[in-house]
């Protein structure tokens, strides 16, 4: 099966490739390092000030 590599769009081997769904390790890296920069964010809820401290206060 062949899928198209989610960085640069390259179609790509899906079995016996050890960086699936990427192309290759260079396209895994920057993948991650554009996570790392803060380019890529997953929305969700704010978590209170509370929540960080483990529940505790002070």
């Amino acid at each position: 099966m062949k899928v198209k590599c989610p960085t640069c769009r390259k179609w790509t081997e899906w079995q016996n490739n050890p960086y699936r769904p990427f192309c290759s390790e260079r396209c895994k890296l920057i993948d991650l390092g554009t996570w790392a920069s803060g380019e890529y964010i997953l929305e969700g809820e704010e978590i209170s000030e509370e929540s960080r401290n483990g529940g505790q206060n002070g």
